[in-house]
Order: C-alpha cells, then sequence, then structure tokens
C-alpha cells in the first residue's frame, strides 16, 4: 500500500515535453560550458554523461550533445502539477523533493493487490498523458521498499514487492541499493567484510556485522531484511493545505446530508483561502467508518481559483467515490491543497468569475465583520424536518 514515485531524469524530462522533436537523443540540463550537468537523459547517459559532470567535460565526453538551459519556474511547475494529479488518488502524499515522493493508499479502499496495482499505473499514465514527463514506481508494504524498488528498472519502471517476499526480494540486490551505503562504503563492504549482497547481512553473524557497520549494525540487519516502519509524511504538504472535518454526533447514512455538510466546509476553506490571498487547485474528499477505517478520492482543475463554483460539481462525485461502502458515516473531511499565490497568475477570469468574486468577497467581509447575523449559501441551510 505504500508507493514511491521517482520520475525519469526530471529536469531533461520537463525540457523534453516542451521540446518533444528532440525525444531520443542525447540532451542534457546544464549550465554552459562553465557550469554543471545537472540532468541528463538516458541516451546521454548511456554516452557517458552524468550528474554533475561540468558541462565542458560532458561535451568532451559527448560532443553531439544537446546542452538545454534551465528554464526558470519551470520545474516547481511541473512538479507541482504531478504531485497534485497523486493527490487525486489519495490524500497521502509525501513531496519528498522535486522529483521524488510517497503515497499511502491506505485511505483509497483497494481490497486487492491488482486493485492497487491498477490504481498506480492508471497514475503513471495520466501523468504521462498529462505532461508528458515519465516516472517510475515501487509498491510495497513500506518506505524503504518502495523507494528501492522504484530505481530498478528506470526510465518507466514499474516494481511490485509482494507482502511476505520484502527479505528475498532484497537478497540477491548488491548492498549499495541500501540508502546510506554509497559507492566508497559499498567498495570496503565488498572488499573488506565479503558483504556483496543484501543477502549477504543477513546471513552474517553478529559480530560480523558489528565489525562492519559498528553500532549501526542492528538498523542495518533490519533494513537488510525489508523491515521499516516510517509513515508516509504529510506534515510539510499539510502547511501548505486548507483542510476541515466534522466528526458526527450520530453516524449518518444519507448522502444527501454529508453533501450538503461537505458543500458547508467548502464555503468555509475557500473564505479562509481569499483571505490569505491564495488559490487552490485540488480537493481531497474523506469519509471515515464508525470502525475508523477511512476512505478517500480527489480530483484536480485545470486552473487553480478561490471560488466554491468550479467545486461544487465535484463534491457528490467525490464522496460517491471514497464513499463506496455505503455504510454510516462517523467523519467527512474536506481538503484543498495545490494551492498558489492568486497575486502571481495572470488575471484572464470572465465577467461571471469576478461577478461571483465580488460577491464572494462582500459575503466575506459580512461573515467576518458579523454583520447581518451572517450569510449564508443555499444548500448549508439544514434539510428541514418531515411533517408527520
Amino acid at each position: 500500500m505504500i508507493v514511491h514515485l521517482d520520475a525519469d531524469a526530471f529536469f531533461v524530462s520537463c525540457e523534453l515535453a516542451r521540446r518533444p522533436e528532440l525525444r531520443g537523443r542525447r540532451c542534457a540540463v546544464g549550465g554552459g560550458e562553465r557550469g554543471i550537468i545537472s540532468s541528463a537523459s538516458y541516451e546521454a547517459r548511456a554516452a557517458g554523461v552524468y550528474t554533475p559532470m561540468p558541462s565542458r567535460r560532458a561535451l568532451q565526453v559527448c560532443p553531439d550533445l544537446i546542452l538545454l538551459p534551465h528554464t526558470a519556474g519551470l520545474y516547481g511547475d511541473v512538479s507541482r502539477r504531478m504531485f497534485d494529479l497523486c493527490e487525486t488518488l489519495t490524500p497521502l502524499v509525501q513531496r519528498n523533493s522535486i522529483d521524488e515522493g510517497y503515497l499511502d493508499l491506505h485511505p483509497c479502499g483497494l481490497a486487492t493487490p491488482e486493485a492497487v496495482e491498477a490504481a498506480v499505473r492508471g497514475l503513471q499514465a495520466r501523468i504521462w498523458a498529462e505532461l508528458q514527463v515519465p516516472v517510475s514506481f515501487g509498491i510495497a508494504t513500506n518506505k524503504l521498499l518502495a523507494q528501492i524498488a522504484s530505481k530498478l528498472r528506470k526510465p518507466r519502471g514499474f516494481v511490485v514487492v509482494p507482502p511476505g517476499e520484502e527479505a528475498a526480494f532484497l537478497a540477491p540486490l548488491a548492498v549499495g541499493r541500501l540508502p546510506g551505503i554509497g559507492a566508497k562504503t559499498e567498495a570496503v563492504l565488498t572488499g573488506s567484510h565479503g558483504l556483496r549482497l543484501i543477502g549477504d547481512i543477513t546471513a552474517a553473524s553478529e559480530p560480523s556485522l558489528r565489525a562492519a557497520f559498528g553500532n549501526g549494525w542492528r538498523s542495518m540487519l533490519a533494513a537488510a531484511r525489508g523491515e521499516d516502519d516510517s509513515p508516509v509524511d504529510t506534515s510539510e504538504e499539510d502547511a501548505r493545505s486548507y483542510s476541515q472535518q466534522e466528526t458526527f454526533a450520530v453516524d449518518i447514512a444519507d448522502p444527501a446530508e454529508v453533501e450538503r455538510i461537505a458543500k458547508r466546509m467548502v464555503d468555509e476553506l475557500l473564505a479562509k483561502v481569499r483571505a490569505d490571498g491564495k488559490r487552490v487547485r485540488t480537493l481531497t474528499v474523506k469519509v471515515r467508518y464508525p470502525d475508523f477505517s477511512q476512505a478517500a478520492h480527489g480530483r484536480s482543475l485545470a486552473e487553480a481559483t478561490d471560488l466554491e463554483t468550479p467545486f461544487y460539481p465535484l463534491v457528490a462525485p467525490l464522496l460517491r467515490e471514497a464513499w463506496r461502502l455505503r455504510r454510516p458515516l462517523r467523519l467527512v473531511s474536506v481538503r484543498f491543497s495545490g494551492v498558489e499565490s492568486a497575486a502571481s497568475q495572470l488575471e484572464m477570469f470572465g465577467a461571471d468569475d469576478e461577478k461571483r468574486r465580488r460577491l464572494a468577497a462582500t459575503m466575506d467581509r459580512l461573515n467576518r465583520e458579523g454583520l447581518g447575523g451572517g450569510v449564508l449559501h443555499g444548500h448549508q441551510l439544514a434539510k428541514p424536518a418531515r411533517r408527520s
């Protein structure tokens, strides 16, 4: 249920998405002859170009190398859109770096390994279709294994480690595949301690492991066995998102009532988004059952907005996707991510959007100042009780 995403030659892939006629050629992103290579295509790597080779040296090694300059703002924008797509699958996304991250699929309600694989393959295909960026995925029971798996068959890799086969999966791999073991350490482990494969670590005696790894031998042995209990950490991304949840006093089974509550949270969160001068792109709806199991589903707009209207049509479909078990609910939550600065966007909105924005600003002011007892949208009104 843990997925590691690793974009393939990310900077180069972003540039080739803009210049597809260069696909298949030896390309690299670098800083001119006095700079260094920050990303090289796999064709360039095959010719001996690597990161962070000096650009001058790369042109000597590969005379037909096409050296592409950095495009300001491009990589961060593509990264944000890539992870926004990930959040349409699960709300639990850890953005490790501009081109790597983890996804926890437990909230998605995927019941079988086949369903998990199909969902992630669909995400891989969607990232390519929408961004023209190839990515590799590893799927496993924990973050350690997922990360190792994602890097085994790049580019466009897709490796699944079945539950219960963690140690067997790792055993034939070189010890350098374990995080924290670089080329120099790998050479020492192989030459001085006879530890060439990860399986050699699990088979070694305690004195041998102490001699090789010192006081850290226990953690290295656990890693070699494929053991890792670190969670997918969304705390950094949560700081760049807006979320709200409501735990019901009595479990609710009425879809219309849950939808009304979710739309109210949409209204309240977007008022905060406007107050912060932001706009958001992705809406994720999560439901929790009385037994505390949960599921979530999300979707992104083509353009970020601070208006409620584009998100209203998404609420009911997202609830249906997340609430597949149709049991009464204990909790529903709404989360907006893909946050952008409103000031950084070009004003390309039609007259209707501008009218809605002025109306929203007026409602926000009235609610903020408590004038008129507050202003509500129609769906925020409680459903009238049935007459007997």
